[in-house]
């Protein structure tokens, strides 16, 4: 890769602290489609009741709430959790007696999304500042792991799927919505740091994703569906590999 990874995160950060500032309501590029609405990745009964500072700010490609099939009592961790979407309509389905700790490395978002809490009034939900290659989460603490199009931004997605593995609970799982390709990225395209801070020239093959999975230790690896992102694309080029937005559930194993 020609960006070290210290480059990478600075421009992701920046990024989507601008976002959590303007209160801008897309992770891509202008014109694209995806985080746009989140009428169009959620259902309007899953959303109702959520204030419009936490719809207007849905940053995903996807909605990995619906396949988590969570359940009362369970502690849950949303990956790069932004605004909160994500945290908050799980909080509703692990009750009071369930918690949900959203990370997010960017300060702007944190501070949106304790806004975000303090409005609702949410006492089951956590924002925590940190990487999600190095979770400030206990080992084996977690009983789910939710992601909405934030691994593809990683500059180092192995290191993501070992500490998602070192913190669930034995038979704990996970339940992802991101960006993959069908084909590779060139090197020099993957070297475009605004794509990849728009969730695009950072995402990998959708294969090479699950084995990463299968090789960080995840069982039952399943690709629920998998669905054409292209209008993520603000400056398509030459070369440049099919993107989809994929769902995915796995298990850790007991």
């Amino acid at each position: 890769m020609s960006n070290d990874k210290q480059t990478i995160y600075e421009q992701v950060q920046k990024r989507y602290g601008e976002i959590a500032i303007n209160s801008a309501s897309s992770c891509c590029g202008d014109g694209c489609d995806c985080g746009s609405s989140s009428a169009g990745l959620y259902s309007n009964v899953t959303l109702e009741g959520l204030p419009a500072d936490v719809t207007g700010l849905s940053l995903g490609c996807g909605d990995p709430v619906t396949i988590a099939n969570l359940k009362p009592d369970e502690t849950v961790v949303d990956l790069g959790s932004g605004g909160g979407i994500d945290c908050f309509l799980a909080a509703r389905q692990v009750g009071e007696t369930g918690y949900v700790i959203g990370v997010d490395m960017t300060p702007a978002m944190l501070k949106k999304a304790n806004d975000n809490k303090a409005a609702m009034g949410v006492t089951n939900v956590e924002f925590r500042q940190g990487h999600i290659e190095d979770l400030p989460i206990d080992d084996r603490s977690v009983d789910v792991i939710m992601s909405n199009c934030v691994i593809n931004l990683s500059p180092d997605k192995p290191s993501v799927f070992s500490e998602i593995v070192r913190v669930l609970k034995p038979g704990g799982r996970v339940s992802i919505s991101d960006v993959v390709t069908e084909g590779e990225f060139s090197e020099e395209l993957r070297a475009d740091l605004t794509q990849w801070a728009e969730c695009v020239t950072g995402a990998i093959n959708v294969n090479q994703y699950t084995a990463l999975m299968r090789e960080a230790g995840f069982v039952n690896i399943d690709v629920v569906d998998k669905v054409d992102a292209s209008d993520l694309v603000s400056a398509p080029q030459a070369g440049m590999p099919r993107v989809f937005s994929a769902r995915i559930t796995a298990y850790k194993p007991v």
